[in-house]
């Protein structure tokens, strides 16, 4: 007997999810996607190249999953990173990793994943169907029994929701997923932006739009303890910085834990503060004759030299054979604690994910069956489960689809 499987969303999830399920020939899959297209979200992940997933040892990945990663522990189990690089090698596709043991395909391009996920989905048993939103999913005996769209009704005797969340809102990513989990029932924990650029307050930095630092630490404190300290890159912008680790701090904070935040650049990681003071003498002995604005060039960029100069309460005029002892220090300490002074995040809608989203207590972790809605399985990133950058949210979202396709 054919059983009808309803999947909302076109996504990660939703693919890998039809993929999995319909390895069953009895399953009968329809993909209803708002879009023209599917992974239109996949499409721009990775600056377009699609940080696929992490090699990380699985056994590692809770330093990196920020919300519920014992929720995670089944669907890790039962696809982990290494199960979704071979089943993408077995469609075809290479990949290659980089620094922070990140994975991206060989190609450099997002479209040749959805490309091979979408050519799995060319089965006599899978109906993609697109531009038609879900607007009511309808009940019956406490089962989800059909999905209303805007333009057509569809029966079913299973549904895997992989709306995603509610960021970048152009790609469909509305929350509408959210409102479909409320009205079966579930609870839908508070939906904050995750992964998202920093604003900061300090004028002298407006300047330093577009510049992009490479190779420094970003250090965060709260009551004087470190809450997060990463090497990496940084990018300034007209209202704060962004960049991987300015993205990957903000899912240590929360919209919340902004106040009080000693959080500052260390520009010059691998120096120590009188080995620093020894590099800044040899620069000073080599342009004694500058002033102190042309006697930093060597240091760091050009446009930071007055914001560093600044900070150390010194003048670009200053001669650096004038320079005390002490002063060097201020030198050195501009350098090696650039603070910031973080005012908040911006918006959801400017985040790469989300945080929040469906109560992972309403879901069984084992199947991503919801607890009250029997034939209803959630997948992606509609759930309340988070991770760092990397390649970390991705593999949630394949993982869980994987598991909803396998038990729908």
């Amino acid at each position: 007997m054919k059983k009808e499987i309803i999947i909302i969303g076109a996504g990660a999830a939703g693919m890998m999810a039809a993929i999995k399920a319909s390895e069953k020939k009895e399953n009968n899959i329809t993909i209803i996607e708002r879009n023209d297209k599917a992974g239109k979200k996949l499409h721009i992940t990775g600056k377009g190249r699609c940080n696929i997933t992490n090699a990380a040892d699985m056994s590692e990945w809770d330093a990196f999953i920020k919300r519920n990663y014992k929720f995670m522990y089944s669907s890790f189990a039962a696809f982990s990173n290494t199960a979704l690089l071979d089943m993408l090698a077995s469609f075809g596709l290479k990949t290659k990793q980089e620094r922070g043991k990140r994975i991206f395909p060989v190609s450099d391009k997002a479209s040749e994943v959805v490309r091979v996920l979408e050519n799995q989905l060319k089965k006599p048993n899978v109906k993609i169907v697109y531009n038609e939103r879900v607007t009511t999913i309808g009940g019956a005996g406490g089962y989800a029994v059909k999905v209303v769209t805007d333009k057509n009704i569809y029966k079913c005797d299973s549904l895997i929701i992989c709306t995603g969340g509610q960021s970048y809102p152009m790609t469909g990513s509305t929350g509408d997923g959210y409102a479909f989990a409320k009205k079966l029932g579930h609870s839908v924990n508070e939906i904050e932006p995750a992964l998202v650029p920093l604003i900061v307050k300090d004028e002298d930095i407006r300047s330093l739009t577009g510049l992009t630092l490479k190779n420094v630490t970003l250090n965060a404190k709260k009551d004087k303890k470190f809450i997060y300290t990463d090497i990496g890159e940084l990018l300034f912008t007209h209202f704060g910085v962004s960049g991987p680790m300015a993205l990957s701090l903000s899912s240590s904070l929360g919209k919340n834990k902004i106040n009080e935040l000693d959080v500052y650049i260390d520009l010059k990681p691998g120096l120590q503060i009188d080995q620093l003071d020894a590099r800044i003498q040899r620069d000073f002995e080599a342009y004694k004759n500058k002033d102190l604005s042309n006697a930093l060039v060597d240091l760091m960029p050009r446009a930071l030299i007055p914001i560093i100069i600044g900070r150390a309460g010194l003048d670009i005029h200053n001669k650096p054979n004038e320079l005390t002892k002490i002063q060097r220090a201020s030198l050195a300490t501009a350098l090696k604690h650039f603070t910031l002074n973080v005012s908040g995040l911006k918006s959801v809608e400017e985040g790469i994910i989300t945080r929040g989203g469906v109560n992972v207590k309403t879901i069984d972790a084992k199947t991503m069956r919801s607890k009250i809605v029997p034939n209803v399985y959630f997948a992606g990133e509609v759930l309340d489960v988070d991770g760092l950058t990397g390649g970390f949210n991705l593999q949630i979202a394949f993982s869980t689809g994987y598991v909803a396709g396998q038990n729908a």
